[in-house]
């Protein structure tokens, strides 16, 4: 199947990363979200993003203004009835994701495939409030888009293996890496790093460390880009928390209960850069 069209639903921090992407290589994209202002939000990171592939050579003058001109901004599902391919790229919560999928399963074309940028919550589920559960599947992409390299491709029970195929080709056209994961909470990528990033918030938490001490062994000691807390304020405590807690209650094992304190921040509404605020001022 050739795409030609994606559509991304959501355009927060990984849906305008995702469009960008998208339009740097030769997509047409469609995004939408709820609100007008999130959208001009977005389009205005999409334009910077491609400013700082032009400071470094990666992007001319031209492709920026060619690459602007494919992208379509919306708040009506409806638009999205002419995507070849839509990634859904919305908050981390299964009744958010089960009614987009729903309006997008009756907006679009039969042959269109959903996929969800979900980091943790099984595609099996989100598959299965659709007429089309061989067309629903996972492509997670991490955070920084542009950057980094790595997709995880996940099939529900009934994602079908030519929607598999697809998926697979458009992240190898996005620049991306795929890597195939099972559907089980988490995945891959956050089965292994909330863990770590819960475990260092319980020993700030305990008094083990410091934040800048936490985070300096692990960058320095370990040879981690960033430390863990640095790290999940660029994600978003809020994400973090919510993965911790679809990993707590899918497995069912006392390891994964989420940090009291990093409950006890979310509540506050220090979610870490987005917000200003977390482990680190960002104000």
């Amino acid at each position: 199947m050739e795409i030609r069209t994606v559509g991304v639903v959501g355009a927060g921090t990984m849906g305008h990363g995702i469009a960008q992407v998208a339009l740097q290589n030769g997509l047409r994209v469609i995004l939408r979200d709820v609100e007008e202002r999130i959208l001009q939000q977005a389009r205005a990171r999409i334009e910077k993003g491609f400013d700082r592939l032009m400071e470094s050579g990666k992007f001319g003058e031209g492709q920026k203004a060619d690459s602007m001109k494919m992208l379509t901004v919306t708040t009506n599902v409806g638009d999205l009835k002419n995507a070849d391919f839509i990634v859904e790229a919305a908050t981390e919560d299964f009744g958010v994701k089960k009614a987009i999928f729903q309006d997008l399963d009756k907006s679009c074309r039969p042959s269109t495939i959903l996929a969800t940028n979900t980091s943790s919550i099984s595609i099996t589920k989100i598959g299965a409030t659709t007429r089309r559960p061989d067309k629903v599947i996972g492509m997670h992409f991490m955070n920084p888009v542009a950057i980094l390299q790595l997709v995880e491709v996940i099939r529900g029970v009934e994602t079908a293996a030519e929607t598999a195929a697809t998926t697979h080709d458009l992240a190898k056209r996005l620049g991306k890496t795929a890597v195939e994961a099972g559907d089980f909470p988490g995945f891959l990528a956050n089965r292994i790093l909330m863990p770590m990033i819960n475990e260092a918030v319980f020993a700030l938490m305990e008094g083990v460390g410091t934040v800048e001490a936490i985070d300096t062994v692990m960058h320095l000691g370990m040879k981690h880009p960033m430390g863990p807390l640095a790290l999940a304020d660029l994600i978003g405590l809020d994400v973090c928390l919510a993965v911790l807690r679809v990993l707590h209650d899918g497995m069912g094992d006392p390891k994964y209960r989420p940090s009291p304190l990093l409950v006890r921040m979310v509540d506050a509404g220090h979610l870490g850069r987005k917000s200003g605020r977390g482990f680190y001022n960002y104000s």
